[in-house]
């Protein structure tokens, strides 16, 4: 598990690399503005639940402008789990900022959430870009299923596994007149590393190294299904979500959201 240690590592560092300003106005988003940080197909999802009463927990939530702004829907409580402890409190920070109470931020390695959080939370989701930073899905998705309730809600909205085969603008693979050309196997198994620093988050630097991993469509919902979890819907989109534009309206599978439900009887 040294990998996950060292992604800490890489990430509290990039924070104190990060952009001047970076998420210090999130506060006046979530005051200002309805459901920011969220795509549209996400919204429109997250609006359709009633969440009075629902206890809510966001898995690798960064500085916490998605489990933030799914509250003001009208949910208990939230909870969110991140490795790196100062983004995490600049989260807590936005939250104050913003009146949110009724939410806390707790740090540890997602694998390792104490098992007093087990059976505690109506609904548990991922957003963009967290799966990548586990190499076993089994053993993170196990962990959501634990600390849903029975008939609790499971929600991905991720990159899809296809993006993993397209090079980026900036890299000696990507063509400009053959946007559609793949670079990568869809089956990779060795991990990517990086020492640039985290692009949306910090400028570039020669930063600590940061392993993340590919994954398949059929690792993803065969993971969710192991941990007695029912998929019920996936739906797929030709949009990026935070990578590049490039390959945007193209036919291609760029980005996904699959929801699941806990099995009733677990």
């Amino acid at each position: 598990m040294d990998y996950i240690q060292n992604n800490k590592a890489a990430w509290e560092e990039a924070f104190e690399h990060r952009k001047p300003g970076w998420g210090e106005n999130n506060h006046e988003r979530l005051l200002d503005e309805h459901l920011p940080f969220f795509c549209a197909d996400v919204a429109r999802e997250l609006e359709a639940v009633d969440w009075s009463g629902r206890a809510v927990a966001q898995f690798c939530c960064n500085n916490g402008r998605e489990l933030l702004s799914l509250l003001r829907l009208g949910a208990a409580s939230g909870t969110g789990f991140d490795i790196a402890e100062n983004i995490l409190a600049q989260a807590a920070e936005t939250a104050k900022k913003a009146g949110v109470g009724n939410c806390r931020f707790v740090a540890c390695n997602i694998l390792d959430i104490p098992e007093t959080f087990h059976g505690g939370f109506d609904f548990v989701f991922f957003t963009i870009g967290a799966i990548t930073w586990f190499r076993d899905l089994g053993p993170l998705f196990q962990k959501a299923a634990d600390c849903l309730k029975p008939g609790g809600r499971f929600l991905l909205h991720d990159f899809h596994p296809f993006m993993n085969m397209l090079p980026m603008p900036g890299e000696p693979a990507f063509d400009p007149e053959r946007p559609d050309r793949v670079a990568y196997s869809y089956f990779r198994r060795e991990p990517w590393l990086e020492n640039e620093g985290m692009g949306y988050l910090s400028e570039r630097y020669a930063s600590k190294t940061f392993t993340s991993f590919s994954h398949t469509m059929a690792d993803i919902v065969g993971a969710v299904s192991a941990a007695g979890m029912r998929v019920e819907k996936l739906r797929e989109f030709d949009y990026d979500v935070g990578l590049t534009d490039a390959y945007d309206g193209r036919g291609l599978p760029l980005s996904f959201l699959l929801t699941a439900e806990k099995d009733r009887a677990k």
